[in-house]
């Protein structure tokens, strides 16, 4: 009995201090869930495993994001080789949408006081069909809501929590309090903050093994560069932008050839908003009408029409910007603060600046040496094919003709060859 009781001191021993060296990994995500966001959280998982972490926190605050990004998440928590915590904080937070699978997915589900979890309809994962016909979309919105439906009971169920609220979350876009989430079985902890996070984790069985929270160091992990950068411009807005600069930059270029700097800023933003457009929920209706708009404001410049056309391009432009992307969906609707400027700007643009750099290349020449062609000079001297001399603007050039030009007779210039200017008698 005493040789018991001693080991059982010495493991309680060893566990308190292995509790209070041990170490926790922290990460924040404060926004829309994309690419930026589950390359952080891989990241992440990885760190959190090679520091021998006890477990990973994430602390989450999101409106939603993109179905292909929660889905990478998902499946990076529901494989991940430590556990992973989700706590839904600071007060007054959501986990909506795309956060809501994120929350569910987690090992261990917190939220803090006055937070709410829910509204997890596929309208608002990125996901919702754009353009086409009124049926397709139908059928795609319904085959893309079974989708859901399922998925979010897959990640309920495999976790052991509320799985009849899950599937109302994505149906009826139902949306709960952090209480009712607890009194529901949807989460399994309500804390204030970090530490008392860490105080109700300890001792908490997960997968099969007691989490020893206790004291533990917490590290936090911070996005990289590249990806708080990517997370701060996969934005509607961002890609808009993108693409008005790259309008301006090539149509610039091809307006002003030689300048070089418009095009290769043209060509960059084209790229970037190309990239974007594959990632975000862009519909392709919308990018038609506004490459129509440009085609009929380039037109309308080389072959004017009293600017019927221009007419044309700029509601075409208005409502390209407004298709661009679902504004039923308030995460990835673009603002009419953006839409109207970029209208009036490009049509200012086309109409200001490149019809008056076509129209300037169009004009006769009125410097340098061609303003002397058709001009009439007086012969200095006789001038026959052999040569003589004319006074032109207060200049003597070398001249011949083809035929004989008597001295004191007007000539008119037909051509410069080199320092010589052809001309011929005038008639």
């Amino acid at each position: 009995m005493r040789f018991a009781g001693l080991v059982a001191i010495l493991c309680l021993g060893l566990s308190a201090v292995w509790a209070k060296e041990g170490t926790a990994c922290l990460i924040n995500i404060d926004g829309p869930i994309g690419p930026a966001t589950a390359s952080y959280i891989s990241r992440s998982i990885g760190e959190s495993k090679s520091l021998n972490a006890t477990c990973l926190i994430i602390e989450l605050n999101t409106p939603g994001g993109l179905l292909d990004s929660t889905r990478t998440i998902v499946q990076k928590l529901l494989t991940s080789p430590i556990p992973v915590i989700v706590y839904v904080a600071p007060t007054g937070a959501a986990a909506a949408s795309a956060g809501c699978f994120i929350t569910l997915a987690a090992d261990v589900a917190a939220m803090a006081p006055a937070t709410t979890i829910g509204a997890a309809h596929p309208v608002a994962l990125g996901g919702a069909p754009g353009g086409g016909e009124a049926k397709e979309n139908d059928t795609m919105a319904r085959k893309l809501e079974n989708f859901s439906v399922s998925y979010i009971e897959s990640i309920a169920s495999k976790r052991n929590r509320n799985v009849e609220w899950a599937k109302s979350a994505v149906r009826d876009s139902a949306s709960i309090t952090s209480e009712k989430a607890l009194e529901t079985k949807v989460i399994e902890i309500i804390a204030q903050d970090i530490n008392d996070l860490l105080g109700q984790l300890n001792g908490r069985m997960v997968r099969g093994k007691p989490l020893l929270t206790s004291g533990v160091q917490l590290i936090r992990i911070k996005m990289s560069a590249p990806e708080a950068l990517f997370q701060m411009i996969w934005r509607p807005e961002v890609m808009f932008v993108l693409m008005l600069i790259a309008i301006y930059g090539l149509i610039g270029e091809l307006t002003t050839p030689g300048a070089v700097l418009p095009g290769i800023v043209g060509a960059i933003a084209l790229i970037l908003a190309l990239y974007m457009s594959a990632i975000l929920p862009v519909n392709v209706a919308g990018l038609l009408l506004i490459g129509l708009a440009v085609c009929l404001f380039v037109v309308d410049v080389f072959a004017p029409t009293h600017g019927i056309l221009t007419g044309g391009g700029i509601v075409s432009f208005l409502v390209g910007s407004l298709m661009l992307f679902d504004r039923r969906d308030p995460l990835f609707r673009l603002s009419l603060g953006y839409i109207l400027p970029g209208v009036i700007v490009t049509t200012a643009f086309f109409v200001f600046v490149v019809a008056k750099g076509v129209r300037a290349q169009t004009l006769p020449v009125k410097v340098g040496r061609e303003i002397m062609l058709g001009k009439f000079a007086s012969a200095l001297t006789p001038i026959d094919k052999n040569g003589g001399k004319v006074f032109v603007d207060g200049e003597y050039w070398n001249a011949i003709s083809e035929s004989l030009v008597e001295e004191g007779q007007d000539v008119k210039i037909l051509a410069i060859e080199g320092l010589t200017l052809r001309v011929e008698p005038k008639r």
